[in-house]
């Protein structure tokens, strides 16, 4: 029988752990797979490293499954420390948490843990910044970024054009995502583990405005990426450029070529206006809802490039972000599973 394996396992295992630990009924079920796995003679550190758990947490299993039966490996109600606020509080709390500090009196857009403490202060319970946060935790609150929307958009027709029938189904049409971006060579920060012994991480950062641009297209049901280097501004002669150079890479026999694109002004241009009616037989394009480019799948590949090759990096020379993007283009100049998934938008 053929071995099979997981594509990018150090980074599924992470995940699917994170996946088991989000539900209560998951957590169950992953306690039982460990104490069957002891039942069928494995020893705890052994089925501890197929798990991803502490040998003492699989040990504390067998010890509960023995103790109390399938009853034992289920969560029950931690008392705990009786809480310093009475149901009263909790509710107005969690009203203001709601809102922003501002709306309370505070100063302040955004809650943390010193802000809570404060208000909490004026309803006469004194709690230290972390025992707030632990609150904020305890109420599943959680600490997201979140996701820019533009202001103008209209969300009755981005869910409608979600819901148009999928190009990317017919088999006679090959579905493609075109976009433009910029890399700046200051680099970009992002989220890292850092060693216990580094108190205040620092990345060099280089102090310049210059970036590099590149018109982008990638194939959605195989996550071909086909790139171009744009050293001009981008404007109605650069896209119809790149539209001609796509139009000849992506030909195929017998099928017609669909690409989404987002409605900037020159991706309209009349300049190209006659070329794109001629060629709308064999290779057209798919405007977005207005003011919807997050909608746009290759916009994936752009953060992805950004979180392997420009988090966290030090760019002494332009010539120098540009090797480490086109390094991770060539890799993505055939067919690949990174953007595949990533990009997928049908079944």
């Amino acid at each position: 029988m053929k071995t099979l394996s997981i594509l990018n396992a150090e980074v599924m295992i992470p995940a699917l752990q994170q996946e088991i630990q989000r539900s209560e009924e998951a957590r169950y079920d992953h306690r039982l797979h460990g104490v069957l796995l002891v039942a069928q003679g494995l020893t705890p550190p052994v089925v501890a490293g197929l798990l991803g758990d502490a040998p003492r947490t699989v040990q504390y299993w067998i010890h509960r499954f023995e103790e109390h039966g399938l009853t034992g490996l289920r969560e029950g109600a931690r008392p705990g420390r009786p809480s310093w606020l009475d149901p009263t509080q909790v509710a107005k709390v969690q009203a203001a948490l709601r809102g922003k500090p501002s709306s309370v009196g505070l100063s302040g857009n955004l809650w943390d843990g010193k802000t809570l403490a404060a208000y909490i202060r004026e309803l006469g319970v004194e709690l230290r910044p972390r025992q707030c946060r632990n609150l904020l935790r305890q109420w599943e609150f959680r600490y997201r970024k979140p996701r820019p929307v533009i202001a103008r958009a209209d969300p009755e027709k981005q869910e409608a054009h979600k819901k148009t029938p999928g190009a990317g189904a017919d088999p006679a049409v090959d579905l493609w995502a075109l976009d433009e971006v910029h890399f700046h060579q200051y680099g970009s920060r992002g989220f890292m583990w850092v060693p216990p012994e580094v108190k205040d991480p620092t990345v060099l950062h280089h102090p310049t405005r210059k970036s590099v641009g590149y018109f982008g297209a990638v194939r959605l049901s195989d996550g071909r990426l086909v790139v171009q280097h744009e050293t001009e501004q981008f404007n109605g002669q650069t896209v119809w450029a790149f539209l001609q150079h796509l139009e000849e890479r992506s030909r195929v026999r017998d099928r017609q070529v669909v690409v989404i694109i987002d409605n900037a002004r020159f991706h309209h241009a009349r300049l190209h206006l006659e070329w794109r009616q001629a060629q709308a037989d064999n290779f057209r394009l798919d405007f977005l809802a207005p003011y919807s480019p997050d909608l746009n799948p290759i916009e994936r590949v752009w953060k992805l490039t950004r979180k392997l090759c420009i988090h966290n990096e030090y760019f002494p020379t332009l010539a120098s972000l540009i090797a480490a993007v086109e390094t991770q283009f060539m890799a993505w100049a055939e067919p690949n599973e990174d953007l595949r998934r990533s990009c997928s938008i049908t079944a």
